[in-house]
Protein backbone atom coordinates (compact mmCIF):
# COMPACT_ATOMS: atom_id res chain seq x y z
CA UNK A 1 0.00 0.00 0.00
CA UNK A 2 2.54 2.77 1.23
CA UNK A 3 4.47 1.68 -2.52
CA UNK A 4 1.41 2.24 -4.49
CA UNK A 5 0.97 5.78 -2.34
CA UNK A 6 4.47 6.65 -3.30
CA UNK A 7 3.81 5.79 -6.82
CA UNK A 8 0.84 8.15 -6.96
CA UNK A 9 2.56 10.73 -5.35
CA UNK A 10 5.59 10.78 -7.56
CA UNK A 11 2.64 10.56 -10.53
CA UNK A 12 1.41 13.70 -9.18
CA UNK A 13 4.55 15.62 -8.58
CA UNK A 14 5.67 14.99 -12.28
CA UNK A 15 2.02 15.80 -13.10
CA UNK A 16 2.49 19.42 -11.77
CA UNK A 17 6.42 19.63 -12.85
CA UNK A 18 4.68 18.88 -16.42
CA UNK A 19 2.38 21.60 -16.44
CA UNK A 20 4.55 24.03 -14.81
CA UNK A 21 7.10 23.68 -17.50
CA UNK A 22 4.74 23.29 -20.47
CA UNK A 23 1.85 25.37 -19.24
CA UNK A 24 1.71 28.71 -21.44
CA UNK A 25 2.81 31.79 -20.60
CA UNK A 26 1.25 35.01 -20.80
CA UNK A 27 1.98 38.80 -20.26
CA UNK A 28 -0.53 40.06 -17.19
CA UNK A 29 -2.15 43.86 -18.04
CA UNK A 30 -0.13 45.04 -15.19
CA UNK A 31 3.26 44.20 -16.36
CA UNK A 32 2.88 46.29 -19.49
CA UNK A 33 5.26 49.28 -19.87
CA UNK A 34 3.59 52.97 -19.94
CA UNK A 35 4.30 53.93 -23.32
CA UNK A 36 2.82 56.32 -26.17
CA UNK A 37 2.69 54.26 -29.19
CA UNK A 38 5.09 55.20 -31.79
CA UNK A 39 3.26 54.86 -35.03
CA UNK A 40 6.03 55.47 -37.85
CA UNK A 41 8.45 52.74 -35.62
CA UNK A 42 4.80 50.63 -35.75
CA UNK A 43 5.06 51.11 -39.96
CA UNK A 44 8.66 50.29 -40.18
CA UNK A 45 8.32 47.49 -37.71
CA UNK A 46 5.90 46.31 -39.96
CA UNK A 47 8.10 46.12 -42.90
CA UNK A 48 11.44 44.69 -41.30
CA UNK A 49 9.01 41.81 -40.01
CA UNK A 50 7.57 40.92 -43.24
CA UNK A 51 4.09 40.86 -42.13
CA UNK A 52 2.28 41.15 -45.19
CA UNK A 53 4.21 38.58 -46.99
CA UNK A 54 2.56 35.99 -44.84
CA UNK A 55 -0.54 37.42 -43.97
CA UNK A 56 -2.13 39.06 -47.05
CA UNK A 57 -4.32 37.22 -49.28
CA UNK A 58 -2.75 35.06 -51.78
CA UNK A 59 -1.98 37.07 -54.75
CA UNK A 60 -2.43 40.16 -53.33
CA UNK A 61 -0.41 42.47 -55.06
CA UNK A 62 -0.15 46.59 -53.88
CA UNK A 63 -2.44 48.08 -51.37
CA UNK A 64 -4.60 44.50 -51.09
CA UNK A 65 -1.30 43.61 -49.16
CA UNK A 66 -2.28 45.81 -46.24
CA UNK A 67 -5.33 43.99 -46.14
CA UNK A 68 -3.75 41.10 -43.55
CA UNK A 69 -6.61 38.41 -44.15
CA UNK A 70 -4.65 35.44 -44.50
CA UNK A 71 -5.06 32.09 -45.87
CA UNK A 72 -2.20 31.28 -47.41
CA UNK A 73 -0.44 28.17 -46.99
CA UNK A 74 2.49 26.41 -45.69
CA UNK A 75 4.02 23.03 -46.68
CA UNK A 76 6.04 21.52 -43.63
CA UNK A 77 7.11 17.99 -43.11
CA UNK A 78 4.55 18.14 -40.08
CA UNK A 79 1.69 18.82 -42.05
CA UNK A 80 0.11 22.26 -43.92
CA UNK A 81 -0.47 25.79 -41.62
CA UNK A 82 -2.66 27.93 -42.84
CA UNK A 83 -1.70 31.55 -42.16
CA UNK A 84 -4.25 33.24 -40.08
CA UNK A 85 -6.37 36.42 -40.61
CA UNK A 86 -4.49 39.38 -38.37
CA UNK A 87 -6.69 42.39 -39.86
CA UNK A 88 -8.16 45.12 -37.46
CA UNK A 89 -11.77 43.39 -37.48
CA UNK A 90 -12.67 42.74 -34.32
CA UNK A 91 -13.94 39.13 -35.18
CA UNK A 92 -12.23 37.08 -37.64
CA UNK A 93 -8.75 39.37 -36.88
CA UNK A 94 -7.03 41.11 -33.59
CA UNK A 95 -8.90 44.14 -33.75
CA UNK A 96 -10.70 42.55 -30.91
CA UNK A 97 -7.07 41.75 -29.00
CA UNK A 98 -6.09 43.71 -25.86
CA UNK A 99 -2.20 45.37 -25.65
CA UNK A 100 -1.54 42.23 -23.16
CA UNK A 101 -3.17 39.72 -25.35
CA UNK A 102 -0.78 40.30 -28.35
CA UNK A 103 1.95 41.18 -26.42
CA UNK A 104 1.86 37.61 -24.94
CA UNK A 105 1.18 35.96 -28.75
CA UNK A 106 4.27 37.48 -30.02
CA UNK A 107 6.66 37.31 -26.94
CA UNK A 108 5.63 34.12 -25.80
CA UNK A 109 3.06 32.46 -28.59
CA UNK A 110 0.01 31.98 -26.40
CA UNK A 111 -3.39 32.78 -27.92
CA UNK A 112 -6.14 34.64 -26.41
CA UNK A 113 -7.68 31.54 -25.47
CA UNK A 114 -4.69 30.55 -23.90
CA UNK A 115 -3.49 27.58 -26.02
CA UNK A 116 0.41 27.24 -27.56
CA UNK A 117 0.48 28.56 -31.24
CA UNK A 118 2.30 26.50 -33.52
CA UNK A 119 5.83 27.86 -33.94
CA UNK A 120 5.08 28.63 -37.91
CA UNK A 121 4.47 31.87 -36.22
CA UNK A 122 8.54 32.26 -35.61
CA UNK A 123 7.65 33.91 -31.63
CA UNK A 124 10.75 32.17 -31.05
CA UNK A 125 12.18 35.50 -33.04
CA UNK A 126 9.97 37.87 -31.66
CA UNK A 127 11.04 37.07 -28.27
CA UNK A 128 13.91 39.04 -28.32
CA UNK A 129 11.94 42.33 -29.11
CA UNK A 130 11.40 45.04 -26.43
CA UNK A 131 7.50 45.23 -25.69
CA UNK A 132 7.72 48.75 -27.09
CA UNK A 133 8.03 48.14 -30.12
CA UNK A 134 5.25 45.04 -29.88
CA UNK A 135 3.14 47.96 -29.13
CA UNK A 136 4.50 50.01 -31.76
CA UNK A 137 3.69 46.95 -33.70
CA UNK A 138 0.15 46.67 -32.76
CA UNK A 139 -0.36 50.13 -32.96
CA UNK A 140 0.33 50.46 -36.46
CA UNK A 141 -1.85 47.36 -37.29
CA UNK A 142 -4.37 48.73 -35.98
CA UNK A 143 -4.90 51.39 -38.62
CA UNK A 144 -4.65 49.14 -41.33
CA UNK A 145 -8.31 47.72 -43.00
CA UNK A 146 -10.33 45.19 -41.53
CA UNK A 147 -11.18 42.05 -43.18
CA UNK A 148 -14.34 39.26 -41.64
CA UNK A 149 -12.37 35.88 -43.74
CA UNK A 150 -12.35 33.49 -41.75
CA UNK A 151 -8.76 31.40 -42.23
CA UNK A 152 -9.16 27.28 -42.71
CA UNK A 153 -7.50 25.18 -39.67
CA UNK A 154 -4.12 24.21 -40.04
CA UNK A 155 -4.13 20.79 -41.91
CA UNK A 156 -1.87 19.06 -39.29
CA UNK A 157 -2.10 14.46 -38.60
CA UNK A 158 -1.46 13.08 -35.02
CA UNK A 159 0.69 13.66 -33.02
CA UNK A 160 0.81 17.54 -34.16
CA UNK A 161 -2.83 18.18 -34.01
CA UNK A 162 -2.16 18.00 -29.91
CA UNK A 163 -1.15 21.41 -29.19
CA UNK A 164 -0.58 20.66 -25.80
CA UNK A 165 2.72 19.25 -26.76
CA UNK A 166 3.99 22.53 -28.47
CA UNK A 167 4.66 23.64 -24.61
CA UNK A 168 7.75 21.08 -24.33
CA UNK A 169 8.81 22.31 -27.84
CA UNK A 170 8.49 25.68 -26.37
CA UNK A 171 10.69 24.95 -22.92
CA UNK A 172 13.69 23.78 -25.33
CA UNK A 173 13.00 26.32 -28.02
CA UNK A 174 11.96 29.19 -26.82
CA UNK A 175 14.73 31.31 -25.33
CA UNK A 176 15.05 35.81 -25.64
CA UNK A 177 18.66 35.60 -25.60
CA UNK A 178 20.39 36.89 -28.01
CA UNK A 179 21.80 34.07 -30.33
CA UNK A 180 25.08 35.47 -31.03
CA UNK A 181 27.68 36.64 -28.67
CA UNK A 182 28.61 40.53 -30.61
CA UNK A 183 31.41 43.54 -30.39
CA UNK A 184 29.92 45.76 -28.27
CA UNK A 185 28.68 48.94 -30.89
CA UNK A 186 25.83 50.66 -30.99
CA UNK A 187 25.29 49.92 -34.61
CA UNK A 188 25.98 46.31 -34.31
CA UNK A 189 23.43 45.92 -31.41
CA UNK A 190 21.37 47.56 -33.69
CA UNK A 191 21.41 44.96 -36.46
CA UNK A 192 21.23 41.77 -33.91
CA UNK A 193 18.10 43.25 -32.74
CA UNK A 194 16.45 43.46 -36.31
CA UNK A 195 18.17 40.21 -37.65
CA UNK A 196 16.94 37.81 -34.40
CA UNK A 197 14.23 39.74 -33.88
CA UNK A 198 11.64 41.30 -35.90
CA UNK A 199 13.01 40.61 -39.22
CA UNK A 200 13.47 36.68 -38.05
CA UNK A 201 16.16 36.10 -40.76
CA UNK A 202 17.44 32.63 -38.47
CA UNK A 203 14.06 31.35 -39.39
CA UNK A 204 14.96 30.45 -43.15
CA UNK A 205 19.01 30.88 -43.40
CA UNK A 206 18.91 28.80 -39.78
CA UNK A 207 18.90 24.84 -40.37
CA UNK A 208 16.37 22.97 -38.11
CA UNK A 209 16.69 19.59 -35.79
CA UNK A 210 14.36 16.71 -36.13
CA UNK A 211 12.03 18.29 -33.68
CA UNK A 212 11.69 21.75 -35.98
CA UNK A 213 13.68 23.95 -33.86
CA UNK A 214 16.83 25.52 -35.19
CA UNK A 215 19.93 24.35 -34.18
CA UNK A 216 21.91 27.65 -33.06
CA UNK A 217 25.56 25.66 -33.42
CA UNK A 218 24.61 26.14 -37.35
CA UNK A 219 23.25 30.16 -36.39
CA UNK A 220 22.85 31.57 -40.07
CA UNK A 221 24.92 28.59 -42.19
CA UNK A 222 22.35 27.51 -44.59
CA UNK A 223 19.26 25.54 -44.91
CA UNK A 224 17.03 23.66 -47.17
CA UNK A 225 14.71 25.67 -49.00
CA UNK A 226 11.60 25.16 -48.00
CA UNK A 227 9.89 26.41 -50.64
CA UNK A 228 11.28 24.17 -53.25
CA UNK A 229 14.60 22.80 -54.61
CA UNK A 230 17.95 24.14 -53.71
CA UNK A 231 19.05 25.78 -50.47
CA UNK A 232 18.82 28.74 -48.47
CA UNK A 233 22.10 30.53 -48.35
CA UNK A 234 25.05 30.78 -45.77
CA UNK A 235 25.24 34.16 -44.99
CA UNK A 236 27.89 34.20 -42.27
CA UNK A 237 31.69 35.17 -43.21
CA UNK A 238 32.51 31.95 -43.77
CA UNK A 239 35.08 31.44 -46.51
CA UNK A 240 33.31 32.24 -49.46
CA UNK A 241 29.97 32.28 -47.77
CA UNK A 242 29.50 35.91 -47.69
CA UNK A 243 32.32 37.80 -48.94
CA UNK A 244 30.75 41.18 -49.74
CA UNK A 245 31.41 43.79 -47.77
CA UNK A 246 29.27 45.74 -45.39
CA UNK A 247 28.23 48.32 -48.11
CA UNK A 248 27.71 45.69 -50.43
CA UNK A 249 25.09 43.98 -48.30
CA UNK A 250 23.84 47.14 -47.14
CA UNK A 251 22.66 47.94 -51.44
CA UNK A 252 21.51 44.10 -51.84
CA UNK A 253 18.78 44.60 -49.52
CA UNK A 254 18.27 48.61 -50.50
CA UNK A 255 18.10 47.30 -54.59
CA UNK A 256 18.38 43.69 -54.96
CA UNK A 257 21.65 43.66 -57.02
CA UNK A 258 24.48 41.69 -55.85
CA UNK A 259 27.95 43.09 -56.58
CA UNK A 260 28.31 40.72 -59.13
CA UNK A 261 25.72 42.73 -61.33
CA UNK A 262 23.10 39.73 -60.47
CA UNK A 263 19.85 40.67 -59.03
CA UNK A 264 17.59 39.33 -55.81
CA UNK A 265 15.17 36.12 -56.84
CA UNK A 266 13.05 33.96 -55.34
CA UNK A 267 11.37 34.09 -51.82
CA UNK A 268 14.59 37.03 -51.01
CA UNK A 269 12.20 39.32 -53.16
CA UNK A 270 9.58 40.28 -51.05
CA UNK A 271 12.06 40.64 -48.04
CA UNK A 272 14.38 42.87 -49.95
CA UNK A 273 11.12 45.03 -50.78
CA UNK A 274 9.98 45.02 -47.24
CA UNK A 275 13.84 45.56 -45.98
CA UNK A 276 14.18 48.81 -48.59
CA UNK A 277 11.78 50.00 -46.71
CA UNK A 278 13.74 51.24 -43.84
CA UNK A 279 15.91 53.71 -43.49
CA UNK A 280 19.43 53.68 -44.99
CA UNK A 281 21.26 52.75 -41.20
CA UNK A 282 18.87 50.04 -40.56
CA UNK A 283 20.23 47.98 -43.52
CA UNK A 284 23.64 49.30 -42.42
CA UNK A 285 23.16 47.80 -39.08
CA UNK A 286 21.72 44.51 -40.53
CA UNK A 287 25.37 44.53 -42.41
CA UNK A 288 27.61 45.08 -39.83
CA UNK A 289 25.97 42.22 -37.36
CA UNK A 290 26.16 40.17 -40.51
CA UNK A 291 29.78 40.59 -40.45
CA UNK A 292 30.23 40.60 -37.05
CA UNK A 293 28.64 37.38 -36.34
CA UNK A 294 31.14 33.79 -36.08
CA UNK A 295 31.71 31.87 -39.34
CA UNK A 296 30.25 28.94 -39.49
CA UNK A 297 30.65 26.43 -41.94
CA UNK A 298 27.94 25.56 -44.67
CA UNK A 299 25.32 23.41 -42.90
CA UNK A 300 25.60 20.52 -45.40
CA UNK A 301 29.05 20.41 -44.80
Amino acid sequence: MRLLTGIAALALVGAAAGYVLTRPLTVASGDIPDHGPDLENGALLFAAGGCASCHAAPGAEGDATLVLAGGQRIESDFGVFVVPNISSDPEAGIGGWTEAEFLSAMLHGTSPEGSHYYPAFPYTSYARMDPTDVLDLLAYLRTLPASDNVAPDHELGFPYNIRAGIGLWKARYLDPSPVMPVPDDPLVARGQALVEGIAHCGECHTPRDSFGGLDRSAWLAGAPNPNGPGNIPNITPHGDALTWSEGDIAYYLETGFTPDFDSVGGSMVPVVENLAKLPPEDRQAIAAYLKAVPPVPPADG
